[in-house]
């Protein structure tokens, strides 16, 4: 059905839309097009068939968005992080799996890109780096090639508590190269990237190998021997992701499918963490959407529908109120923190982004119930888009490496304890 967001009564996703820069205004226009006109008449295909968005993709491409983050010297967009994800969270308003498979696509190129270029590296590393990336973001800019990035393994190492259970081990002989074995599960893009970036652990490294600090992040290409996707997706939410589980059965790559020089992700890691909060834009975008429809609906004006006004009656008022203090909660936090991200930051800039990744999550599931309670039975209808948008905000709390759980578990110990800090043992 046409998307219930009309320019007339839908607020700008950044709020204040003469704070951005040009730039900012021109990319989130542009994706607020395609979504309009292209992304929210789709949706509902991709949820009912649990399909990949390719037509969704093919409009992206055609806009050169796949680029976003690709330095302008590689030809790309050169986006900043706060301008990506605002530009993510109009995309998820109109659609929300193209929004969160997207990110998958995005996030390997913003590591490989600008967060890369604030990490220590040596001099023959960094011109190592430099040389292979340059092949990668080719691919994305002039090839049109796609990129994922399947992060969960069933165990502790997407939380960052343990080394990765998919293992890369330097191959033999003149071509070099690794061969990598593993299994990543809820593999989004799964079937449909034209590579998978891997997160292994590199087995013989000098000291040893296999811990957290012997990760290596290398690009495996979709169709090569040993590569395979396997079970059924039909989840709950987020039907369009496609994140079935992939299969690495001693597949080789060349060392240049390394996206990151050996053991800088765990740098990353440590020292850029708003690389690990790119999934909650889809969320923020879910928010805003369910206010869309909710002030749509009231007010008689949802397409194809009878324009029946309910926005009289003083329990929808405080309604749509309570959505929108919620909402406007949940975008100042989202822009704070997209605004400071940047390589070491203070204790308080981390906490104060675990608290918006929390927010975020819950809140879009929160707006998303008081809107189907307050729009009533025609909400649970499948022929309108809201009951797609509460079964796919569902999901945000549940994403890995950063669950609601583990926003909570680690805020509240950062809240409580400074570095290094332990309790004595309590005798009894």
């Amino acid at each position: 059905m046409p998307d219930p967001t009309t320019e007339t009564n839908a607020p700008h996703i950044a709020g204040n839309a003469a704070l951005l820069t040009p730039q900012q205004r021109e990319l989130i226009a542009l994706a607020a097009t395609l979504g309009r006109e292209k992304f929210a008449p789709r949706a509902a295909r991709w949820d009912r068939e649990a399909s990949f968005p390719f037509e969704n993709y093919a409009d992206l491409r055609a806009a050169g968005l796949l680029g976003i983050c690709v330095p302008k010297a590689h030809g790309g967009l050169g986006a900043d992080f706060a301008t990506y994800v605002m530009v993510a969270a109009e995309i998820g308003r109109h659609c929300g799996s193209t929004a969160l498979s997207f990110n998958m696509h995005v996030s390997t190129t913003m590591w490989t890109g600008f967060i890369a270029d604030t990490l220590r590296m040596s001099a023959e590393e960094r011109a190592d780096h430099e040389r292979i990336r340059a092949i990668h973001f080719q691919r994305v800019v002039v090839e049109g090639k796609v990129y994922s990035q399947p992060f969960s393994e069933g165990g502790a190492a997407a939380a960052g508590k343990a080394p990765w259970g998919t293992l890369a081990s330097r191959a033999e002989g003149a071509h070099g190269g690794y061969h990598v074995r593993g299994k990543k599960i809820f593999a989004s893009l799964s079937g449909a990237a034209d590579y998978y970036g891997v997160l292994c652990t590199l087995e013989d490294t000098a000291h040893g190998g296999g811990n957290l600090r012997d990760s290596i992040y290398l690009a495996v290409p979709a169709d090569a021997p040993g590569v395979s996707v396997v079970g059924d997706w039909d989840p709950l939410g987020m039907r369009g992701t496609v994140s079935r589980t992939l299969l690495l059965d001693d597949v080789w790559v060349p060392a240049d499918a390394r996206l990151m020089p050996e053991g800088i992700h765990f740098q990353a890691a440590q020292r850029y963490p708003h690389m690990f909060a790119t999934l909650s834009p889809t969320y923020m975008g879910i928010a805003q959407a369910a206010y869309d429809f909710t002030v749509n609906y009231l007010r008689g004006e949802v397409p194809d529908t009878p324009p029946v006004k309910r926005r009289m009656y003083p329990t929808k008022q405080m309604a749509v109120a309570e959505m929108r203090i919620k909402l406007e909660q949940t975008r100042a936090l989202f822009l704070q923190t997209a605004r400071e991200a940047q390589v070491d930051p203070d204790k308080d800039a981390r906490m104060r982004l675990f608290a918006a990744h929390y927010t975020i999550m819950e809140n879009a599931n929160d707006i998303c119930s008081v809107a189907v309670r307050t729009c009533g039975g025609q909400a649970m209808l499948k022929s309108l888009p809201l009951e797609r948008l509460y079964r796919d905000s569902r999901c945000g709390s549940l994403m890995l490496p950063w669950t609601a759980e583990l926003c909570v578990d680690r805020l509240g110990r950062d809240c409580l304890y400074e570095a290094g800090e332990r309790d004595e043992a309590i005798e009894r």
